[in-house]
């Protein structure tokens, strides 16, 4: 009974065997399925990316060309203008000169003209000399000059207003009428050389002015007449 037990055995040790390399082939096949389908996935991913970094390339060329398209027609539009500008100077300067010739033969044609009148009046009065005729002349009637009447300022102008601190630190804190105050006002800044260097209309205000100008650095002729007139009552 031991002895076919034993061959029981042996036969059956061949049969697992082989189900444990069946089992082992199978493993190793499903391992190297997965190891081509990670290959698989990696080479996709790889693909949509340069999929992707080529579609931003050709995105940004598209933008750099349609820049410099646009740049182009920028700089064609102003070299357009800039030929259209010149075109109508040259067309204003032959109209100029076209009309000073027209003013100059027109200034030569009354020349000869007079001088044409001169010559007929001399020939008329020397045919009266010849004549002998006594002409009586006119004596025409002087008009008396008119007296010229000097304008009178209006008295709005001319009433005497008080200035406050602020005024009366360089005008004075006497009432002076308004012509008076931006004579003053001027007299001021020309001895100070308050006036812009650039711009002669724009006055840079100092340590007196800045209250005037309610504390503006920099303030025109008219602007200033306007500040001023705040601080007279």
């Amino acid at each position: 009974m031991a002895a076919k037990r034993k061959r029981k055995a042996a036969k059956r040790k061949p049969a697992r065997r082989k189900a444990t390399k069946r089992k082992a082939t199978k493993r190793k096949t499903t391992k190297r399925k997965a190891t081509k389908r990670k290959a698989t996935r990696r080479k996709t991913t790889k693909r949509k990316a340069t999929r992707r970094k080529a579609t931003k390339r050709k995105a940004t060329k598209r933008k750099a060309t349609k820049r410099k398209a646009t740049k182009r027609k920028a700089t064609k539009r102003k070299a357009t203008k800039r030929k259209a500008t010149k075109r109508k100077a040259t067309k204003r300067k032959a109209t100029k000169r076209k009309a000073t010739k027209r003013k100059a033969t027109k200034r030569k044609a009354t020349k000869r003209k007079a001088t044409k009148r001169k010559a007929t009046k001399r020939k008329v009065t020397r045919k009266k000399a010849t004549k002998r005729k006594a002409t009586r002349k006119k004596v025409a009637k002087r008009k008396a000059p008119k007296k010229k009447t000097k304008r009178k300022p209006n008295p709005a102008f001319m009433r005497a207003l008080q200035p406050d601190a602020a005024l009366a630190a360089v005008v004075g804190s006497i009432p002076l009428p308004r012509t008076q105050v931006t004579k003053k006002l001027w007299a001021y800044i020309k001895r100070n050389n308050l006036q812009d260097s650039r711009n002669r209309r724009m006055i840079n205000a100092d340590s007196r002015l800045l209250p005037i100008f309610n504390g503006k650095s920099q303030v025109s002729m008219f602007e200033m007449t306007k500040l001023v007139n705040g601080h007279m009552a």
